[in-house]
């Protein structure tokens, strides 16, 4: 059932790609040939309006075939108003950004769905107080309940980290403790911490864990709306960071992971709930829009720098120099997957 859920989530994510670049490549008027789910052998096909709609046999990916567009014949050529290599190149670059941007679309649709639904938060329930802390020594307890730092209303522990962090001076806590509500003022110190890259971080603490417990809170239509903004850009910001830690060697090539990692995590999350499994597809399409805007070739990135190098440079690189650049490409994203299946066997058998 897992492999089932892992194929259709991964077919989802890749048709509303796809159709980001469809639906830009329609609207200026250029033909698609064909509009493919999955990649070799084809198993289903359909024509439609001029558009080859099929599901091949192997399905991690997807592509559309644009007339004057193939990335197996890097320097086609094709004349007409209706190819794409005679679109200007700012025209070209919508085209390209739209893939990724029905990604990062998708991603909100989705968040907000889930904050319609019952977004789950870590509670603001304390589960362990450190000896000798500011928390301590202000008299907070374990299964203490925050509510209110200062002016501030507490919901999810993640709103807890966050004022803390951004604050100065000292702390008004207003916590439930046995259903009554008591105030405990508070001064952070600066600790040694690590961040989500395990980098070796300082920052506002109080010295309290977290309860293992879990809120849901529901969301009318305009704060579900803010929710799926501002999850859509965490996502996006935290991808970004992760891939530039990873250029810099902060965050290890053996934490890449591959198909096999991604069909495990959309396996658990598929078992845990449908929420939960709503906020992985979110996570993974955000990824997918990140990952094809960074700038190598072959992707939509790297197809979009060459555009951006055409409208400056106000001519295209040669031919000899795109077809090199884009088999390097190939290379790049060859190698990224091998690695990830290899960490993914690693961990399984390592």
């Amino acid at each position: 059932m897992g492999t089932i859920t892992f194929l259709i989530v991964l077919s989802f994510l890749v048709f509303f790609h796809e159709l980001g670049h469809f639906l830009a490549a329609r609207y200026f008027g250029v033909t698609v040939h064909v509009f493919s789910i999955g990649f070799g052998k084809q198993i289903y096909s359909k024509m439609y309006k001029g558009t080859q709609w099929q599901i091949a046999l192997i399905p991690l990916g997807g592509y559309v075939k644009m007339k004057g567009q193939d990335d197996t014949k890097p320097t086609l050529q094709e004349d007409g108003s209706d190819s794409y290599n005679e679109k200007k190149p700012w025209q070209r670059i919508v085209i390209l950004f739209a893939g990724p941007f029905a990604n990062f679309i998708l991603a909100a649709i989705l968040y907000f769905v889930i904050a319609l639904g019952g977004a789950n938060y870590l509670s603001p329930t304390i589960g362990e107080v450190k000896v000798d802390s500011p928390a301590y020594k202000a008299g907070l307890k374990a299964n203490d309940q925050i509510v209110r730092i200062n002016n501030t209303e507490i919901k999810t522990w993640d709103e807890v980290g966050k004022y803390i962090v951004n604050s100065e001076g000292a702390l008004k806590f207003f916590v439930k403790r046995d259903g009554v509500v008591i105030a405990k003022t508070i001064n952070p110190y600066i600790s040694d911490a690590q961040n989500i890259f395990r980098e070796k971080i300082k920052k506002r603490m109080i010295g309290i864990l977290p309860e293992p417990k879990i809120v849901t809170i529901h969301h009318g239509p305009i704060d579900a709306l803010a929710y799926a903004w501002d999850k859509t850009i965490e996502s996006s910001k935290m991808i970004f960071l992760g891939v530039q830690k990873l250029i810099q060697g902060i965050v290890p090539s053996s934490e890449i992971g591959g198909v096999i990692s991604i069909g495990k995590v959309i396996s658990d999350a598929s078992e845990s709930s449908f929420i939960a499994l709503l906020a992985i597809t979110a996570l993974i399409s955000v990824n997918l829009g990140v990952l094809n805007l960074l700038p190598i070739p072959a992707l939509d990135g790297g197809h979009i720098m060459f555009n951006l190098y055409e409208i400056i440079a106000r001519r295209k690189p040669s031919d000899r120099v795109f077809m090199y650049l884009t088999i390097a490409g190939w290379v790049i994203l060859g190698s990224l997957m091998l690695l990830g299946i290899y960490n993914d066997i690693n961990r399984i058998f390592g």
